[in-house]
């Protein structure tokens, strides 16, 4: 009885890092914009990707390496986070959009969301606005 036990232990232990992994590395994951027009040093305002094939295939890499996990798939959020399809698509809401990326926030000295500068490219920031731009609002 007691080998049984040990054994049954044994399995689960030796299983654990596979299903920790299978979830996926948590932390910020830069995004190869490869096939993007370069935008330069001088950040813009508004998105100059949207609708850009390219740059939707490439945000939605990016997506899923650094979003999903709290905005869901697909962009439909779980509740976790905010449902990112209900971002207007206009100016206003790309600098807004931007910003945030840029900066995460913070609510009472907690952090919501990490900032990604320096981690993301303002490339890979707007191919993911793009990509996000892209999905019904069901």
């Amino acid at each position: 009885m007691q080998s049984k036990h040990l054994f049954l232990v044994l399995t689960a232990v030796m299983a654990m890092p596979i299903i920790v992994w299978a979830h996926g590395d948590a932390a910020p994951q830069p995004v190869d914009t490869t096939g993007l027009r370069p935008l330069g040093t001088e950040w813009l305002l508004s998105n100059p990707y949207r609708g850009d094939p390219k740059a939707i295939e490439i945000g939605s890499k990016g997506y899923n390496s650094n979003c999903a996990r709290c905005h869901g798939l697909d962009v439909k959020s779980g509740g976790m986070a905010p449902d990112l399809r209900a971002l207007e698509v206009n100016d206003q809401m790309d600098a807004w959009f931007l910003s945030r990326v840029i900066n995460g926030a913070k609510r009472d000295d907690r952090v919501k969301m990490p900032p990604f500068e320096n981690i993301l490219s303002q490339e890979a920031m707007w191919a993911i606005r793009s990509y996000i731009d892209a999905q019904p609002d069901d």
